[in-house]
């Protein structure tokens, strides 16, 4: 059987026609070869996801978004497709995240840890993650919010300063005024008093100079009352060594005279007769106690009964 080329032609077209549609599918992230399921997640904002984002887990691609589609109270409904072979337990989480500085929209699984496993179809919760661009709009909104504050604040100051400036210059006026004012009024004080001025400059002047003659009278007087208070600090002093020599002189006689025996005391401290005799008579008393004690009779005679008995001999 013979083909003509019409046919092969159109065959080739065809055929290229649906490797061109598998291969544009497939780049969008169709997979034709293995099973899916699809799973639905509501999202209040989906805020720039579109249809065939990825979906991944842990970074890695497992489906893509499917449909995206608003519903009743301004609510979307996002269809997704997921591996056949990932299961998803019910408290999984589709959470919405930024793909990368460019504002781009992914969806980040994360995996739950119930034993139950979602059916085909199910629902999955949804979750919203800020990225980096939320957080620099976050952070610009208020920033712009507040230059703007402050370019009004300026405009504010700015006239207020162009008030203050009018101010000022009507104030620089009315000081060169003044100025002027006192210093003529200055002027003529100061030439009406220019005699009384000159007067009182005499009359210090002289008082200048009576100070300075006073001065030079005083100081003999007080020469000579410095060499008078000299005196009598020096009699003084002088009156005092006389009567302390006087003294030293009468106690070194006395301490001759007792060294060498003269007076009472230097008697006692010389002459040892003295010594002698109060040993004797210390002796002497000592055996007059113990004879009084052995025979005291002898010293006290007193008789109640009229008997009388013979003292024992004296003690020698």
């Amino acid at each position: 059987m013979t083909i003509s080329k019409e046919t092969k032609v159109g065959i080739f077209a065809l055929v290229s026609f649906v490797i061109l549609y598998l291969g544009f599918n497939f780049l969008k992230g169709k997979d034709f070869f293995s099973s899916q399921n699809k799973y639905t997640v509501i999202y209040d904002n989906v805020e720039g996801l579109t249809v065939a984002n990825q979906v991944s887990v842990s970074g890695m691609k497992v489906g893509q978004v499917k449909i995206v589609e608003l519903m009743a109270g301004n609510k979307v409904k996002v269809t997704l497709v997921i591996r056949k072979d990932l299961p998803l337990p019910i408290d999984t989480k589709a959470i919405l995240s930024s793909d990368g500085l460019l504002g781009g929209k992914l969806i980040r699984l994360e995996i739950g840890k119930a034993n139950k496993v979602l059916a085909n179809e199910g629902m999955i919760l949804p979750g919203r993650e800020t990225g980096i661009s939320d957080l620099i709009k976050e952070q610009a909104l208020p920033l712009l919010h507040n230059l703007d504050s402050l370019m009004l604040s300026l405009r504010v100051v700015t006239k207020s300063f162009e008030a203050t400036g009018s101010s000022v210059n009507g104030l620089v006026k009315n000081t060169d005024k003044t100025i002027s004012t006192l210093a003529g009024t200055v002027g003529t004080t100061i030439n009406e008093n220019r005699k009384s001025l000159a007067g009182i400059t005499a009359n210090m002047k002289a008082l200048s100079s009576n100070l300075i003659e006073t001065e030079r009278s005083l100081k003999p007087l007080i020469g000579k009352f410095s060499s008078i208070a000299d005196s009598l600090n020096a009699l003084k002093i002088s009156q005092a060594v006389a009567t302390t020599q006087r003294s030293l002189e009468g106690l070194h006689r006395i301490m001759l005279g007792i060294e060498s025996g003269q007076g009472s005391m230097g008697k006692l401290l010389k002459d040892d007769s003295l010594y002698s005799n109060i040993n004797r008579s210390v002796a002497n008393l000592d055996k007059l106690l113990i004879d009084f004690r052995l025979a005291p009779r002898r010293y006290v005679n007193v008789s109640i009964f009229g008997g009388k008995k013979a003292d024992p001999p004296m003690v020698k």
